[in-house]
């Protein structure tokens, strides 16, 4: 596995080593899921303004009526509230409609290699 791992690594299959984290044990109750439509030509320069958000988990380009989709953990709606009202503060973003998760089936993002 040793040799497996030294290749995957050297060819930056492998980017780092991380802990599963139980987020909700750390007190991230909310899981939010953002539709955001942005204006024309300035979808690259919002996305990266948007990844570096608090809470931001992740930021995807997505095809269809809107441009990205973004995944987010909260502590409180306070903290949803903040976070939404600065998207919508960001200069190009045109509009933003949000999904509370009620129920997590499953979240696992890591896949067999």
């Amino acid at each position: 596995m040793t040799a497996h791992l030294d290749r995957l690594r050297k060819h930056h299959v492998v980017r780092g080593f991380t802990a599963l984290v139980d987020y909700q044990k750390l007190g991230y109750d909310l899981t939010v899921i953002s539709e955001i439509i942005v204006s024309k030509g300035k979808l690259v320069e919002m996305e990266r303004e948007i990844a570096k958000l608090p809470g931001v988990c992740a930021v995807y380009d997505v095809t269809g009526e809107i441009d990205a989709i973004v995944i987010s953990k909260f502590r409180s709606r306070e903290e949803l509230s903040h976070f939404t009202k600065n998207l919508l503060a960001m200069p190009f973003v045109e509009r933003t409609n949000s999904h509370i998760v009620l129920t997590t089936v499953r979240e696992d993002f890591r896949l067999p290699m």
